[in-house]
């Protein structure tokens, strides 16, 4: 028995519904199929499977009902044709590189990424003959000026993270595609709630699903979404071969975090723009990073091309480091900890801990200020969230 399936429907109801090919046994809730492998009706069966002629269960490194739910779910959200889950964001990045590139290609990336992409693509990709440009996220003239006759990528995180700053996601597909290059997306801080890179000209999109896809700080999976050759065949075929593989828990965690993806994402964005508003006028800060201040510099392209700003707050606190880590101490409900995307509102030192590995060069041109805090705000009440913030800036 399926379930069945209506064309035009909505976000949430794709969210929910989508991707569930029910057993015999008419469950309502999605399975988790914990099995290595599948049992084959016959040698003739198995042949088939194995051959690429019958399509089917195989082996769970890459074939599991449980994952192809999650990665039918999100293909669905993000308008894409085929998706192609990992056990992790930074597997799914890895296989994307391996799968469409080689030796002697070049990458374009933005310079305001996560610092381990940053050292992925400079020390790891490097040993096996790809280079990689980086460039302002925001500078259309800087991005072209860095394309070569050898590169065949462009890579971007928008919003980035810490700084929030936004890409033309539209301005950079057509030079990417007028370069004969793919752009590929990470849309881990908007997941397809907020923001659906695909629909503006990007080639493949990137998750980091252990953020807002799971939104409560479970699990650790990634996901890559694009089309059925450049996803379903070149990077499909770096999981089958490599193994990155999504664990079916993890996936069947991740399909129930799709179900409230809409709603989070939206009371994410409220909580956070009252808390940045409140930030800009506190004595104790600097500048204020987040798209929908009026202030921000990408702040008209933000709400041209995402649905809401997103939960990432940023700030720069007077006195540098001392103050921050002073300030961060002081929190008492506020969660110290990198990671985001949680229901918890965590607070972290991008300097120290996300960014830590990179030189202090390479921070200072990334925008990172030994100063900077990072918030990403949660869905308690914004006035707690906001007291105990105040504690720490109080402190100073």
């Amino acid at each position: 028995m399926e379930e069945q399936r209506e064309e035009g429907w909505g976000f949430s109801t794709r969210a929910i519904r989508t991707g569930h090919h029910r057993t015999s046994e008419g469950e309502h809730s999605e399975p988790i199929f914990p099995t290595s492998s599948f049992v084959f009706s016959s040698a003739a069966e198995a042949a088939a499977r194995f051959s690429g002629e019958e399509p089917g269960n195989i082996y769970a490194r890459f074939t599991n009902p449980t994952a192809r739910n999650f990665e039918e779910r999100l293909a669905a959200l993000e308008g894409g044709e085929r998706c192609v889950a990992t056990a992790s964001g930074m597997s799914a990045i890895w296989a994307t590189c391996m799968g469409l590139l080689q030796a002697g290609d070049h990458i374009v990336s933005s310079r305001s990424i996560f610092g381990t992409t940053t050292i992925l693509f400079n020390k790891y990709l490097s040993r096996f003959g790809i280079e990689t440009g980086f460039v302002n996220l925001t500078d259309l003239a800087a991005w072209e000026a860095a394309i070569r006759p050898e590169t065949k990528l462009l890579f971007l995180e928008t919003p980035s993270n810490p700084l929030t700053e936004v890409a033309d996601i539209a301005g950079l597909s057509e030079l990417a595609h007028a370069h004969g290059c793919l752009l590929v997306v990470d849309n881990c801080l908007c997941t397809p709630a907020l923001q659906r890179p695909l629909s503006l000209g990007a080639d493949i999109v990137i998750h980091s699903a252990t953020k807002y896809l799971d939104g409560q700080g479970r699990c650790i999976g990634g996901a890559v979404v694009g089309s059925h050759e450049l996803v379903g065949e070149e990077v499909f075929g770096v999981l089958r071969t490599a193994g990155p593989t999504l664990s079916p828990f993890n996936a069947w965690v991740f399909l129930k975090g799709l179900e409230t993806l809409d709603l989070r994402m939206q009371a994410h964005s409220r909580n956070a723009q009252q808390l940045a508003e409140w930030l800009e006028g506190h004595p104790q800060v600097g500048r204020v990073y987040f798209p929908g201040l009026p202030s921000h510099p990408q702040h008209a392209l933000a709400m041209q091309q995402q649905q809401a700003p997103g939960s990432i707050v940023a700030f720069d606190v007077k006195g540098g480091q001392l103050a921050a880590w002073t300030l961060i101490d002081a929190t008492r409900m506020l969660s110290i900890t990198a990671n985001l995307g949680d229901t918890k509102t965590t607070i972290t030192h991008p300097a120290s801990t996300t960014h830590g590995r990179l030189t202090p060069e390479e921070r200072s041109r990334s925008g990172i200020s030994n100063g900077l805090v990072r918030i990403a705000v949660g869905l308690e009440d914004i006035a707690d969230i906001q007291a105990d913030l105040g504690r720490g800036l109080d402190s100073l």
